[in-house]
């Protein structure tokens, strides 16, 4: 794929961060600060800026352009964790003028890694982990053609699943048992990530 695939995927993921923010921050603060919908917003609104301003000649580029901007302007957790799965996949990508659907793959899963070493969060934790990993070792199982509308599903499933799990992750975790019944907000911002990249993937040949 070339790169306008994902320059196309991260302008059409902040539109839907912009739409779903108040969502977002609706979820954060059943079992959080409240406040993951604005830093989200405001870091993808800006890091879309500055592709726009000054755009990187390849997809590491546009990748990295992400993560310095998350990490510097994305409050709480989400923007060292977002930052540091942009900037492991860029680092992946690093040299490619243009990159296959499962070199994409794999380069989410150096992210996958990234958010697990930065958040000591294992699957079943109630965050944003639990889309991540079955999501991207569903999309490296694939032998030959991927099948985005089967990832799509398995991500909003794997969303669907924290309403029942137990955080026993960061500030959620105080709640205990009490944020039982509740969606993970990072997770629902992974979901709006993948299903809007498999949406944007299909018709992309592996």
């Amino acid at each position: 794929m070339q790169k306008d695939v994902i320059k196309n995927w991260l302008f059409t993921v902040n539109e839907r961060i912009q739409e779903k923010k108040d969502f977002l921050s609706e979820l954060d603060r059943a079992i959080g600060d409240g406040d993951h919908g604005v830093n989200m917003s405001r870091g993808f609104a800006e890091a879309v800026q500055k592709i726009r301003d000054n755009e990187p000649a390849d997809i590491a580029g546009l990748m990295q352009t992400v993560a310095m901007t998350l990490i510097a302007k994305v409050g709480g957790a989400s923007g060292p964790l977002y930052g540091t799965a942009f900037l492991k996949a860029a680092a992946y990508l690093k040299g490619k003028a243009d990159v296959t659907v499962r070199e994409l793959g794999e380069a989410f899963k150096e992210s996958l890694i990234g958010i697990k070493q930065r958040g000591k969060a294992e699957l079943g934790q109630k965050t944003m982990v639990d889309v991540w990993e079955p999501v991207v070792e569903k999309w490296l199982s694939y032998d030959g053609a991927v099948d985005f509308d089967e990832l799509r599903a398995l991500a909003e499933a794997s969303l669907e699943k924290t309403k029942d799990l137990e955080a026993t992750k960061g500030r959620a975790a105080y709640l205990g048992k009490r944020s039982i019944g509740h969606l993970d907000p990072g997770a629902y911002s992974s979901y709006l990530l993948f299903d809007t990249l498999f949406n944007e993937l299909k018709g992309v040949k592996a």
